[in-house]
């Protein structure tokens, strides 16, 4: 089974993060989709001489592609609001049937509550973590329920 991590990745603060919750997903057997990773850097395509509409299209229809073949869905929430490609990838997991799984350590919420946009808290139908170990703890029980009992 696969994982795909959606997160922001724009600085060494958040790859580094990004890499430490693929560790724990992958500490449970699970194989990951990290864009950061997976989805390829645009330098080597622009090397090639591609404009960058073509770069830019070719990334997207390789995240695409990797949502549609990934059953769970990983979502780091941090930051001031949680990344809009992020959201965007959330909503087309959710929409193809995918489990949600969010991680948010950062303690900045929607109005000073506990509560991010509905529309984000309500599509990770898996939960939302506070930590990795808690993340972890969360996709282990999923991962327990889907396991039939012999």
């Amino acid at each position: 089974m696969k994982a795909y991590i959606a997160a922001p990745l724009f600085c060494d603060a958040e790859k580094a993060f990004n890499l430490q919750v693929d560790t724990a997903v992958r500490a449970l057997g699970l194989a990951t989709f990290l864009p950061q990773r997976d989805g390829g850097e645009a330098a080597p395509l622009v090397r090639q001489g591609l404009d960058e509409d073509t770069v830019r299209r070719r990334l997207y229809e390789l995240d695409c592609a990797a949502i549609a073949e990934c059953p769970i869905f990983v979502f780091i929430l941090d930051g001031r609001v949680p990344d809009e490609g992020g959201c965007v990838e959330l909503g087309m997991a959710r929409a193809r049937g995918a489990d949600c799984f969010g991680v948010q350590t950062d303690s900045r919420r929607f109005g000073g509550t506990d509560s991010n946009n509905l529309m984000i808290d309500y599509s990770l139908n898996g939960g939302i973590a506070h930590s990795i170990d808690e993340l972890s703890a969360l996709l282990r029980a999923h991962l327990d329920a889907l396991t039939p009992v012999s």
